[in-house]
């Protein structure tokens, strides 16, 4: 991976003297510094999808003082107002748009942001990538193992630059921490734990199908995914949950975590993968996937116990979620908040909690604009192919639990040992879509 300390300090440094002003800045204070950059200086972003987590990371785009907001597209135009009104607070006056092509074709998008269900995510990068634009996609990168194949491709055939949104690879602690583990202080790391404990996650109750609401263009939601009834259930957050357009708590949270397992201990893919769960605990709820699911991954040298539970706060060394790194000298613990050491009897000191300093989502921001403007690919703190390599791994989880044996994959042809996990590897597009060949 080419994610390296060097590449962080001095990404992190490069937007330092704007973005240090506008981290904590309203969105008219805001508009007052972007003034002051040239437009030959700017960056202009057109935002894909705006209504939850996309609207998090336009805030932390808008953040640099390099970027405006040139465009908006969202297929619920009540959601494309209320953002609109939000840009406009910030000095801006973007178009806006249903259509993500039509985004696409204006001449006025240097890159764009995509923030739309997993399902769509392969269609609208690809695109993106072809139309010339540079790309900051949320994760997971793809919904399905070949979809993420496909978005490497594009990156690639293309030379855009694609920063996904895993941004705790831009938080000081995160990478301080990595540290600590290659040190070989902790001895011989033989089990690493990962967990989401989701307690505010709550169960969804079945709703009957119903209309579709005024200002929301549903067969542009649907896409490539089967036309079904519009039901409340499975739109705007919760599509997460469903089959059809996402891979539940695996993809929504353990590709972040996932994520710096793979980093700290410098591995590739799963030689195999078990799951075990279901619905434990909300069983007649409308949710597909998993409210409990233990998976165990095999890398080898050493193995990997990823858990997930919603409606549970009580995890692993009484957090909520995080990384547990089990040596033979001690345990390195490590969440979004920080990081601390717990000896194995007197082989090591305890190292007290190491607390978060930064906003990993606004440097992950002001990282990807750094990278628009240098072209250095190689500082990109998520760039796609470990993007990619962290959904695949989780989708071989979700794989596992799906067709209820241990699957074990071939990275070299990108291939399960059996029928029944390879038929999950493609995704099934309805409606005339089809996943581009690259």
């Amino acid at each position: 991976m080419r994610y390296t300390r060097r590449a962080f300090l001095r990404s992190g440094a490069q937007l330092a003297a704007g973005s240090a002003v506008a981290a904590a800045a309203p969105l008219d204070l805001m508009a007052q510094i972007r003034r002051t950059v040239s437009p030959s200086d700017q960056i202009r972003i057109g935002a894909i999808g705006i209504n939850g987590q996309g609207w998090a990371d336009l805030q932390s785009l808008m953040k640099v003082p390099q970027v405006r907001v040139s465009a908006l597209c969202d297929v619920d135009e009540n959601v494309l107002q209320r953002r609109l009104a939000g840009i406009r607070q910030a000095g801006m006056n973007p178009k806006t748009y249903t259509r993500y092509q039509d985004l696409l074709s204006d001449p006025d998008v240097d890159a764009v942001l995509i923030a739309t269900p997993d399902h769509w995510h392969a269609l609208v990068m690809t695109d993106a990538c072809a139309a010339g634009k540079d790309v900051y996609c949320e994760k997971p990168l793809g919904r399905t193992i070949a979809e993420c194949q496909v978005m490497v491709g594009a990156q690639r055939r293309y030379s855009r630059v694609v920063q996904v949104g895993q941004w705790q690879r831009s938080q000081k602690h995160f990478r301080d921490a990595v540290d600590f583990v290659q040190s070989g202080k902790l001895g011989k790391i033989r089990l690493v734990k990962a967990w989401a404990y989701q307690g505010w996650m709550k169960p969804i109750p079945v709703q009957p199908d119903g209309p579709v609401p005024q200002g929301v263009h549903y067969d542009l939601w649907l896409g490539p995914a089967p036309t079904r009834p519009f039901n409340p259930n499975r739109f705007h957050f919760n599509f997460r949950w469903f089959y059809d357009y996402a891979g539940g708590l695996m993809t929504d949270w353990g590709v972040h975590l996932i994520d710096y397992v793979l980093l700290a201990m410098k591995a590739s893919y799963a030689r195999s993968a078990a799951a075990i769960g279901g619905k434990n605990g909300y069983p007649d709820d409308a949710e597909e996937w998993p409210d409990t699911m233990a998976t165990i991954y095999d890398f080898g040298d050493f193995d990997l116990v990823w858990e997930q539970a919603v409606g549970i706060n009580g995890g692993p060394y009484g957090r909520d979620h995080g990384i547990a790194y089990i040596g033979n000298n001690g345990t390195l613990v490590l969440d979004r908040g920080g990081w601390e050491v717990i000896p194995e009897g007197k082989n090591m000191e305890a190292i007290p909690r190491q607390s978060a300093t930064d906003n990993g989502m606004d440097l992950h921001a002001a990282n990807f604009i750094s990278v628009v403007q240098s072209r250095k690919m190689e500082d990109l703190h998520t760039p796609v192919d470990a993007a990619a390599l962290v959904a695949i791994n989780c989708h071989m989880g979700n794989i596992a639990h799906r067709t209820g044996d241990q699957v074990y994959l071939d990275p070299g042809q990108m291939q399960f040992s059996s029928a029944p996990a390879n038929q999950y590897l493609q995704p099934d597009y309805k409606n005339g879509y089809t996943l581009p060949k690259i």
